[in-house]
């Protein structure tokens, strides 16, 4: 029987520039192509110097977030060969990211002298859309063109159009999580993949994100969002406006859904909703979907049914600061530049107003600053500017799209995988994983394992 070998391309034992290589006999498979969020230039690039020009059979991107397809571009310029597959909507979603990663990169370039930026261009971008073959959930297709390795996707639950991926060639069969969430969210639905207990799989390679810590024994999300809800409401009662800094991909969504239903129920006044940076034209790809795609309202559109007002920081529609407003403004983590990180300036020194987190901000960020902040203390939002004093409340929920440990650990048990290969984590989450699950193991950047 031919060998199976797998081989981690991120640069360290962390979430950052998401890759690994997958051969399957003769066949070679890349999967996911990240950038690292934390890195500047050639250093956010995965090991693909590991890798021999035009050696790769295929390029499977599990979603859309940019720690996983980040530098496909580039990827697939050293792999011309190589075919390209994702679900529809994370080629969409990815169109528009990679588009709007040019027009950043281009900035840093300027502001900070990066002098490799752009690592791609629009044009490059165009003229390589045409190699992605878009793949529906639970349809296998072909790896290669001798149709010695195939794949399906299933739906990851994480945002829209995430996958885990099932590979099998060579008698051998491997399952790769991606970012994983098994529960609903309040647009789109958990998880659903197949009874993998019953596939006697060769390999599980599996995510890792939140095995640093349980979450809270009482938790419960109706309970969570309930929180988030009623402080929105108490800040726009007491006369003040609320700000949410959001991921464009993912949690824009997810809170204008949860805000939409709960002013139709009456929970929430019918304050105005403004969104603005990356995440208007991300919701425009949702709202494309919906009708396509599992959710928990189907013939939701958000644009169309909310009508939130859209604004750009930059462009001709500045978004106004208000009293008794929502603004769900991008970057999640507030980082320089963003939108929500150049509204703030503005906004946090206001003891009326509420900065509510919905999502993960990297300790290092604007937004992970302010989270470990005094009410009182100076923030430096931006490294060229004064600091601004943090008088507005602030507020932290749990609405991750990663699945918690104990979920991760019982899907890990069930699938009772001949190995367990744990990646997208942090040290401390992947040792926990590693201590619990017999037969895991915590891959070396660059040292291929026989699976």
């Amino acid at each position: 029987m031919a060998d199976v070998r797998f081989t981690l391309l991120n640069r360290t034992n962390e979430i950052g520039a998401n890759s690994y290589l997958l051969e399957i006999g003769d066949t070679r498979v890349v999967l996911d192509a990240g950038m690292h969020p934390k890195e500047r230039g050639d250093g956010a690039l995965p090991r693909y110097e590991d890798i021999p020009h035009d050696s790769v059979d295929a390029i499977i991107v599990t979603h859309s977030h940019l720690d996983h397809v980040g530098t496909l571009p580039i990827l697939m310029r050293d792999q011309p060969s190589a075919r390209v597959f994702m679900t529809p909507a994370t080629s969409a979603l990815a169109d528009a990211l990679l588009h709007n990663s040019v027009n950043v990169m281009k900035s840093q370039r300027q502001e900070l002298g990066i002098e490799e930026y752009p690592l791609f261009t629009h044009r490059a971008l165009e003229e390589l859309t045409p190699r992605i073959e878009p793949r529906d959930y639970e349809k296998p297709f072909d790896l290669d063109w001798n149709g010695t390795a195939r794949a399906t996707f299933y739906d990851a639950g994480h945002i829209l159009g995430s996958a885990g991926v099932l590979l099998e060639g060579v008698g051998k069969s491997v399952f790769y999580s991606g970012d994983v969430h098994f529960e609903d969210h309040s647009l789109i639905r958990g998880a659903r993949f197949p009874e993998l207990g019953d596939r006697s799989l060769d390999a599980l390679i599996v995510e890792t994100t939140r095995g640093d810590a349980p979450r809270p024994a009482h938790y419960r999300r109706e309970d969570e969002e309930e929180r988030f809800i009623g402080d929105i409401r108490r800040c726009l009662d007491d006369g003040g406006s609320v700000l949410i800094p959001v991921f464009a991909i993912g949690k824009t969504q997810e809170v204008l859904t949860m805000i939409h239903e709960c002013k139709e129920a009456g929970r929430l006044p019918d304050a105005p909703v403004y969104i603005g940076g990356l995440s208007t034209k991300m919701t425009i790809i949702y709202d494309k979907f919906s009708n396509s795609t599992r959710r928990c309202s189907p013939d939701f559109k958000i644009l169309r049914d909310m009508n939130p007002i859209t604004g750009n920081r930059r462009g001709r529609k500045r978004i106004p600061l208000e009293r008794g407003a929502i603004y769900a403004l991008s970057s999640g983590m507030m980082t320089e530049k963003t939108t929500s990180n150049g509204f703030a300036r503005g906004f946090i020194d206001n003891l009326e107003n509420m900065l509510l987190f919905v999502g993960y901000a990297d300790p290092d960020s604007p937004g992970g600053k302010i989270r470990s902040a005094q009410p009182g203390d100076n923030i430096r939002l931006d490294e060229g500017l004064p600091e601004v004093p943090l008088n507005c409340g602030v507020e932290i929920y749990d609405f991750s799209g990663h699945a918690p440990r104990n979920q991760l650990l019982d899907f890990m048990q069930q699938t009772n995988a001949r190995q367990t290969i744990l990646v997208h984590g942090d040290p401390a989450a992947l040792k926990w994983f590693a201590d619990q699950i017999e037969r895991a193991v915590v891959p070396s950047p660059g040292k291929p394992l026989r699976l």
